[in-house]
């Protein structure tokens, strides 16, 4: 129990450390995060360029989708990780797309393996045509739990922002 309490509370000064030391974005910001967060670099919001997405922990994935052919490979941040580093609470998860589309979830369906903020599909940015800059994607293949109409609902594309709340 003493070991199991040290790990948690290592996690929790990892993620403290993390969240809050951002800067402001050089480059074209790709994803704003927002709400109850604890890390900020633009007027109370978190603004991450691509650069910013690559320094955070990386996870990747080859999956079929139901949107593209064959078995891209996809490459970004687990919305755990994004979560952590962003130091960010609440009961729910806004995401907003570049035309509006809009999902909200709650925070405690977030996993270990996924959702994944893909801003790389075979090794490539994506562009806005092919689903990018942010697409929010999950390893469809590796288990029935992620085929379900509302996995694939929530598999939004041209995401720009992620709201935090109550």
């Amino acid at each position: 129990m003493r070991v199991l309490r040290a790990l948690f509370g290592l996690i929790l000064m990892t993620s403290a450390a993390w969240a809050g030391d951002f800067a402001p974005p050089k480059g074209d910001v790709l994803l704003t995060v927002k709400g109850d967060i604890a890390a900020t670099n633009v007027d109370g919001t978190l603004e991450l360029d691509a650069a910013q997405l690559a320094a955070l922990p990386q996870t990747e994935f080859t999956t079929s989708t139901t949107w593209t052919a064959g078995k891209p490979q996809f490459k970004g941040v687990l919305l755990k990780d994004l979560i952590a580093a962003a130091g960010a609470k609440g009961g729910t998860i806004t995401l907003k797309a570049i035309n509006d589309y809009t999902i909200t979830m709650p925070l405690a369906d977030v996993g270990a393996e996924a959702p994944l903020l893909a801003y790389l599909m075979d090794g490539q940015p994506m562009s806005l045509r092919d689903k990018g800059p942010v697409w929010m994607v999950y390893p469809y293949d590796s288990s029935d739990k992620f085929r379900t109409e509302e996995i694939f609902s929530r598999s939004i594309w041209q995401l720009t922002e992620i709201d935090f709340s109550d």
